[in-house]
């Protein structure tokens, strides 16, 4: 039996610093019209309701900006992927800012939460930060630490207090309590734009990250053979592909694009040959804004992309449970 996805709309910004991602979503639709395509007329969808709302308020918590509203959002995604997998869906999240993917981990870790779960994160950024650390203060690049639960103590600049702390710990127990992976458990790809605490943390955890230029070295083939081998391990797996892991060259259509990074080719290739395998539960795709972009390439990008991908998962064999 085949595969049956389900897309997860998440038109949520409450987490990155620069606006204009909860509208990823629709641009990624309107490139999926202008390409001719039926993906979205032939596959399920279900929306996650928002909060971006809340960002016409002034942010009260400087070091996790609009954190009460991101707790929302984290809940609220935890809950329909937890469904969807229990349903026996695969959950295709398209998103807008990153934060919003510890929903979907927390919501794998919920629907299994004996198993281990290896998480494969392309990205120009590790976003590793903790309150403890950013240096923006935006949760989008707080979503793995929120993840493994690491609030980089030995890196600390920032002193949150009182309702910060609460709900950055309130963060950490959504679907399950504690941390949903091990940071021995995720393989970087493409990240590039590091700060000294999230360096501290790669290097104390080893976790490997292949850069772009090691996927134009090795081909995107064996760079996913060797993430797959890497976290063969794990029981199951999730990918989540952000689309500033590509070079700012292609698009200036995400919030916070960096140079030297993957082609669309390459981008393409390497979530074609990660979908392949039995263990993935779960793919999300985020951080298209197209009020910073011309003529909607990055969504139409994005969408070459997401069509590629689901394609495979749908051909693949269901794992069993």
């Amino acid at each position: 039996m085949s595969e049956k996805i389900k897309i997860i709309e998440v038109k949520s910004e409450i987490g990155a610093g620069t606006r204009g991602a909860s509208l990823g979503v629709e641009a990624i639709k309107i490139a999926s019209l202008d390409m001719k395509s039926d993906f979205f007329r032939e596959n399920e969808r279900v929306e996650v309701e928002n909060v971006n709302e809340l960002l016409f308020n002034s942010a009260e918590h400087a070091y996790a900006k609009f954190i009460d509203g991101v707790l929302i959002m984290e809940e609220r995604v935890c809950l329909e992927v937890y469904e969807q997998l229990l349903d026996d869906y695969f959950p295709v999240v398209i998103a807008g800012d990153h934060s919003t993917a510890f929903g979907t981990i927390a919501g794998i870790k919920k629907a299994y939460p004996k198993k281990r779960l290896g998480v494969v994160w392309i990205d120009a950024h590790a976003d590793f930060h903790s309150p403890y650390t950013t240096p923006s203060g935006n949760m989008h690049g707080m979503t793995l630490a929120m993840a493994t639960a690491i609030d980089n103590l030995e890196c600390k600049i920032n002193d949150p207090k009182g309702e910060t702390v609460e709900y950055w710990e309130q963060i950490m127990n959504v679907g399950t309590p504690g941390a949903k992976i091990y940071p021995e458990d995720i393989v970087y790809i493409s990240v590039r734009d590091l700060e000294k605490p999230e360096n501290y943390l790669i290097n104390k955890y080893g976790i490997p990250n292949f850069t772009a230029d090691e996927v134009k070295k090795m081909g995107p083939v064996s760079v996913a053979s060797e993430t797959l081998k890497y976290l063969d391990h794990c029981d199951i797996l999730y990918i989540s592909f952000d689309v500033d892991s590509m070079d700012s060259r292609i698009s200036s259509g995400t919030g916070t694009p960096v140079p030297n990074g993957l082609t669309v080719d390459e981008a393409r290739k390497l979530n074609v040959e990660l979908a392949q395998s039995a263990k993935l539960v779960a793919w999300e795709i985020c951080e298209v804004n197209p009020t910073l972009d011309t003529q909607n390439s990055m969504a139409e990008n994005a969408f070459e992309i997401l069509e590629a991908t689901a394609r495979v998962i749908m051909s693949r064999p269901v794992l069993a449970n």
